[in-house]
């Protein structure tokens, strides 16, 4: 789904590789509240920022938990849309509000069904 994906560029028309790196609690790494769902756009880095507070109100309002697999295809969701609508304008870090998260958490839980018919995200070596 969107752990590996390609997208055509909105201005350029180019198509692009998107792949997952990772996913990094980012209050190790920048101090802040969010986990860090990390792509390369045509081996470019890029991270998509999604704060903790979508783990806890996702929480109370079905009693269920964001997984790392789940948030990784909400993360490439978002970097998806982004790029078919323009907004990828180059920068490394990209951050989405609970909003957002939850939003783009029901589309993808619309394509799936369940979380056990998620794609399995690769083991990366290097």
């Amino acid at each position: 789904m969107y752990e590996d994906f390609q997208v055509l560029d909105h201005w350029t028309g180019e198509n692009l590789q998107c792949m997952w790196k990772g996913n990094v609690v980012a209050i190790a790494t920048r101090h802040a509240d969010a986990v860090d769902v990390r792509f390369t756009i045509n081996e470019r880095p890029l991270v998509i920022a999604m704060p903790l507070l979508a783990w806890v109100e996702f929480r109370r309002r079905s009693g269920n938990v964001i997984t790392d697999y789940l948030a990784a295809q909400i993360a490439g969701h978002y970097l998806k849309q982004a790029v078919e609508n323009g907004y990828d304008n180059g920068r490394e870090i990209y951050t989405m509000a609970v909003d957002e998260v939850l939003a783009h958490l029901d589309v993808v839980m619309k394509e799936v069904g369940n979380t056990h018919n998620l794609p399995a995200l690769p083991i990366l070596t290097a």
